[in-house]
């Protein structure tokens, strides 16, 4: 799970990006704050759920952030699904 968050070509970090994806159905795995805010939350998780998309959670924003490998604590990230032409935007 965590090279998966470390490799920033094959992950989106952020609510509006791990929702962009959803959308997109490009997510494989997404990995959910518990210390972030229920209306973060509850959006992501239940698109990714209706999708059958993965959904992990992770302690807090802060060990998300450090895991993505980011300066700043995250509520939500992606892993995304790799495609024939390389990796989904």
């Amino acid at each position: 799970m965590s090279e998966k968050l470390r490799k920033r070509a094959l992950r989106v970090v952020g609510a509006k990006q791990v929702l962009r994806v959803l959308r997109e159905n490009a997510a494989e795995c997404v990995f959910l704050a518990m210390d972030a805010s229920p209306a973060l939350r509850g959006p992501i998780e239940a698109a990714a759920r209706e999708q059958g998309v993965a959904v992990e959670f992770i302690a807090s924003m802060q060990e998300l952030g450090e895991r993505c490998r980011v300066e700043v604590p995250s509520a939500a990230a992606a892993s995304l699904k790799a495609t024939d032409g390389g990796v989904s935007p």
